[in-house]
C-alpha cells in the first residue's frame, strides 16, 4: 500500500495570518520582548483563566523558574513521572535538588495519588514535621505532574496529595494545551503551570513557553528571574517611556520570549480551538479505523476530561506480532509514515541511571509499556486521506507480520 509522499510525524499549522503578524513585527523595529509579548501574556492568561502569565523561551524555562521561585534547592527532592521528556526532571537537577521518579498507571501512563502514596510510604519518613527520605535524608519538597500525550492527570487527587504532604506543585502542562478536567482548563488549577509552544505542540511559537499562576509573588519572581534578575520591566529600558537605569537584584537567566515569537503565538492562540477540533477528528478517525486491528491498542480519554491530543500513542500487542516495536516503526517508515516514541523512561537514561543507581525492574509499568509504544502522526494539517493512509499502512504491516 504505502504512500506516494512521506507523511511526517508532526508539522506546524501556519497560515497567512501568522506570517503577516510576524512580518508586521519585523517591520516595526521592535523584535525582542516588547508590546507583542505583553499582549500575548494577557490574552493567554484570559484564555486559561488565571491572573498571571509570563512568556518565556521554553516550557523548560517555565518549569525551572517556577521551582526556583518556590525555593527548591540543594537537599530537596521532587517527585515526577519516569514517563516524560528529560526537561521535566533536568530542571530539578539545575537547582541542585534530586529528581525522584515514580512509576505510572497502566491505563493513562500518568501519575496517580495512589502511586505517589505507595512510594512515600515505602521510601520516606516524617521527621520534625518534614518528610525525609529514609536513605538519602533528602527533604520531600515538590511534585511535578505530567499530562502524558495531552491526557490530563487526576489533578484534584494529586493536589490533595500535595497538600497533605506539604509539597509545592509545578504542573508540567507541556502536552496539555488546551486540555480540561470537568470543564476546568489545565493551567487554571491551584498550582503553578508550565506550557510549551514547541513546533510539534497544538499551538506553536517555534520555541517558547508560558508560566501561569494566580500568585502575584510567584509571577513577579519568575518575570524578574527570566530576564537577568533585573528589577522592574527591564524590556522597557529602550522604549520611549523607558529609563536607562536598572538594578540587578538576583543572578537571573536569559529566558525571555521575543515579540517575533509572541506575534506568532497570538494568532495561533486565536486558532487554537479550531486546531484542537481537527486533532480530535484525527484521533476519532484513528479510533474507528483501529477497532478492526486487534493487535493495536489505542489511547482512551478518561471520564470527565477533554484531552489536548498532543500525541496519539498506540500500544502494540507484541505477543500477536512476529516483529518488535523497532521493526514495526521501520516498516511504517518504509511505507511513508513518520512516527516517534514517547517516552524512553527517564530512569533508564544513562544520566539518571548512573547518578541514582536505578535497576531494571524498578518501574515495572513503565518498563512493560515502553517497548509497545508508537506515536502516530496527529496534527491539524492532516487530511482525511492522510488519516486513512496511516490506518491502511498500520493494517498492512500488521497483516504482513501477524503471529
Amino acid at each position: 500500500m504505502g504512500r506516494t509522499s512521506f507523511l511526517p510525524f508532526a508539522r506546524p499549522d501556519i497560515s497567512e495570518a501568522e506570517i503577516e503578524a510576524v512580518v508586521a513585527v519585523l517591520r516595526s523595529g521592535w523584535l525582542t520582548t516588547g508590546p507583542e509579548t505583553k499582549a500575548f501574556e494577557q490574552e493567554f492568561a484570559r484564555y486559561i483563566g488565571v491572573e498571571h502569565a509570563v512568556a518565556l523561551n521554553s516550557c523548560t524555562a517555565a518549569l525551572h523558574l517556577a521551582l526556583e521561585a518556590f525555593g527548591v534547592g540543594p537537599g530537596d527532592e521532587v517527585l515526577t513521572s519516569t514517563m516524560t521528556f528529560t526537561a521535566t526532571a533536568e530542571v530539578v537537577e539545575y537547582l541542585g535538588a534530586r529528581t525522584r521518579f515514580v512509576d505510572v498507571d497502566r491505563d493513562t501512563l500518568n501519575l496517580s495519588a495512589e502511586r505517589l502514596g505507595e512510594l512515600v510510604s515505602r521510601e520516606y519518613v516524617r521527621r520534625n514535621g518534614e518528610w525525609r527520605h529514609r536513605e538519602s535524608g533528602g527533604r520531600l519538597r515538590g511534585l511535578v505532574p505530567v499530562h502524558f500525550g495531552g491526557h490530563p492527570c487526576d489533578l484534584g487527587a494529586l493536589l490533595d496529595f500535595a497538600r497533605e504532604h506539604e509539597l509545592v506543585v509545578v504542573d508540567d502542562a507541556a502536552h496539555a494545551l488546551p486540555a480540561s478536567i470537568e470543564g476546568r482548563r489545565v493551567g487554571a488549577w491551584d498550582c503553578a503551570s508550565a506550557f510549551s509552544f514547541y513546533a510539534t505542540k497544538t499551538m506553536t511559537t517555534g520555541e517558547g513557553g508560558m508560566f501561569c499562576t494566580n500568585d502575584e509573588g510567584l509571577a513577579s519572581r519568575v518575570r524578574m528571574m527570566g530576564l537577568h534578575g533585573i528589577s522592574r520591566d527591564a524590556w522597557k529600558r529602550y522604549a520611549a517611556d523607558g529609563s536607562w537605569h536598572y538594578e540587578v537584584v538576583e543572578a537571573g537567566y536569559k529566558y525571555n520570549l521575543t515579540d517575533i515569537a509572541a506575534a506568532l503565538g497570538r494568532v495561533q492562540l486565536r486558532r487554537l480551538e479550531s486546531m484542537l477540533e481537527r486533532r480530535e477528528a484525527v484521533a476519532g478517525g484513528y479510533d474507528v479505523g483501529f477497532r478492526l486491528i486487534p493487535e493495536v491498542e489505542t489511547p482512551q480519554a478518561q471520564p470527565g476530561v477533554k484531552p489536548a491530543w498532543h500525541l496519539y500513542p498506540i500500544r502494540l500487542r507484541l505477543e500477536q506480532l512476529q516483529i518488535d516495536r523497532r521493526q514495526f516503526i521501520a516498516e511504517l517508515h518504509r511505507r511513508g509514515i513518520g512516527t516517534s516514541v514517547h517516552f524512553i523512561p527517564l530512569h533508564s537514561q544513562p544520566f539518571y541511571a548512573k547518578r541514582y543507581g536505578y535497576d531494571p525492574g524498578d518501574f515495572p509499568v513503565a518498563e512493560a509499556e515502553y517497548p509497545r509504544l508508537v506515536s502516530l502522526p496527529i496534527y491539524s494539517g492532516m487530511t482525511e486521506a492522510d488519516v486513512d493512509s496511516v490506518i491502511g499502512v498500520v493494517g498492512e504491516v500488521v497483516e504482513c507480520f501477524r503471529a
